[in-house]
């Protein structure tokens, strides 16, 4: 009898998996799931333990929903990438697997195992891989000359062009298969996922869904009026289900044109607002693909690696914590750290205030987010910081430095966000809500809130000049 085992790694769903749609084709085949955790390669990648704990909520349901279809999704715990290797290898000749099917990832060590496991297998088991956790592949959207586009402007332009003559419908669930076939136990805990992913966000797929669905219906329109405000609910929320791939981004831009047919017609639009984004995590995966080392941390522009970064642990705490003094960083840090997730206007700020209040090497902070996010994902998240670090392609220029500040006064007006994370400034009036001890100070009070811990416009200066000192090649 053919045997084919689906390998799933971030994409824990039944529909719209084009691995395992591609697995299901053929009606006799005997169709089997495999999952492999490898904590210690999720410790050395920095990924949270409530991600984790997400994944593990998420393969439950999943191996409940592919039951009903009579696939048994068997879930299987080593170290790391290696020891994964070794045991798919054996799983394989022990099922007697005559094709593997699975879903590319792009980051580099990702790429690696994969290939370590078509050469361990070349000549028994067939393998099939596909391009399922983007609209359009790695290396379909390039430049005139063959290149990626180092731009964002110019490549969305050119990958709407490209998505407009593009398949992107979703697939469909499975059929049931016929044949029962032992139903193996359910996924044993993570060594790693000791941690609550909390109620924000739902495990699974149907919960997935549900979301898109209302944020399509009831919230896309105001998008672009609402995305920046931290104190109000206005995006999708989406990122962590599409960071373990409980949904796929066909299924957004698919739900997106049902309820928006003129999305992109319509520039000034939310539906096109959001979609910008969805384009914008496709331009960072795209480059990851395109420039590895992107992967190992490395700038995109080889010479901020010359910045002198200040190493100062006290400051670093500080941050981390949220008693950086400056309330709009401390009340997001304090939402990342209690929930695992934090708004993108946010994560633009508090990276900003790092790198160029505090001149801390832009690493630490990616790593740092990394370690609590739900939504970690390489590419989006080392995009991100090296945006706002100045270190990337199309990032903002170095000398551009958020005044934290007046970004709290612009999306935060109220502070009714800030007031959230940090109870002990609920009593300072709105309009003083973002410099507290000036009005604590005239008020003769004494605030249980920390000092901010530098002057801005002196951080501002000693930034220009770090970034200046490494353009011209000096230190």
């Amino acid at each position: 009898m053919t045997t084919h085992l689906v390998w799933l790694r971030n994409d824990l769903r039944i529909t719209d998996n084009k691995a395992l749609h591609a697995a299901c084709n053929e009606p006799d085949a005997r169709v089997l799931a495999v999952f492999i955790a490898t904590p210690q390669q999720w410790r050395r990648h920095d990924i949270a333990p409530r991600q984790a704990a997400l994944i593990h909520a998420s393969l439950k349901q999943l191996q409940q929903a592919l039951e009903q279809k009579g696939i048994p999704l068997y879930c299987h715990q080593c170290d790391d990438f290696a020891a994964s290797i070794d045991w798919l290898t054996d799983y394989c000749a022990k099922q007697q697997v005559t094709v593997l099917f699975y879903n590319r990832q792009y980051e580099l060590n990702e790429w690696r195992r994969d290939q370590q496991v078509e050469q361990r297998l070349a000549g028994r088991v067939r393998c099939q891989h596909f391009d399922d956790s983007l609209l359009l592949p790695p290396g379909s959207v390039q430049t005139g000359s063959g290149e990626m586009y180092k731009v964002y402007t110019p490549f969305r332009n050119a990958f709407i062009r490209r998505l407009t003559e593009s398949d992107v419908r979703c697939l469909p669930a499975p059929q049931p298969r016929a044949g029962a076939l032992p139903i193996p136990d359910a996924p044993p805990a993570f060594e790693y996922s000791h941690a609550d992913p909390g109620e924000d966000f739902p495990a699974g797929e149907q919960a997935a869904l549900q979301r898109l669905r209302a944020f399509c219906r009831q919230q896309v329109q105001d998008y672009l009026t609402q995305r920046d405000l931290p104190a109000i609910a206005g995006t999708s929320s989406l990122s962590p289900y599409l960071a373990i791939g409980t949904l796929s981004p066909r299924q957004c831009f698919n739900r997106l044109c049902a309820e928006h047919p003129s999305v992109l017609e319509e520039r000034e639009s939310g539906a096109f607002g959001w979609l910008n984004e969805l384009i914008w995590r496709e331009f960072y995966r795209h480059l990851m693909a395109a420039y590895p080392a992107l992967c190992r941390h490395r700038p995109f522009i080889a010479w901020t690696d010359k910045v002198r970064w200040r190493n100062d642990e006290s400051l670093l705490q500080a941050w981390q914590r949220g008693k950086t003094g400056y309330p709009i960083v401390d009340a997001a840090m304090r939402q990342l750290n209690n929930t695992g997730w934090m708004h993108n206007r946010l994560r633009m700020i508090s990276a900003s205030f790092l790198v160029k209040d505090l001149l801390i090497d832009w690493r630490v902070g990616e790593r740092y987010f990394m370690s609590q996010l739900l939504d970690g994902d390489l590419a989006a998240n080392n995009g991100g910081w090296q945006w706002a670090a100045s270190t990337g392609t199309d990032a903002v220029p170095y000398f551009r430095i958020f005044n934290p500040t007046s970004q709290s006064e612009r999306f935060d007006p109220q502070g009714t966000f800030i007031r959230k994370w940090l109870p002990e400034l609920a009593d300072v009036p709105d309009n003083d809500i973002h410099q507290p001890h000036l009005w604590a100070q005239k008020q003769q009070l004494v605030l249980n809130y920390p000092l901010p811990v530098v002057d801005h416009r002196q951080a501002r200066l000693e930034t220009l000049a770090a970034f200046e000192a490494a353009k011209q090649g000096g230190f």
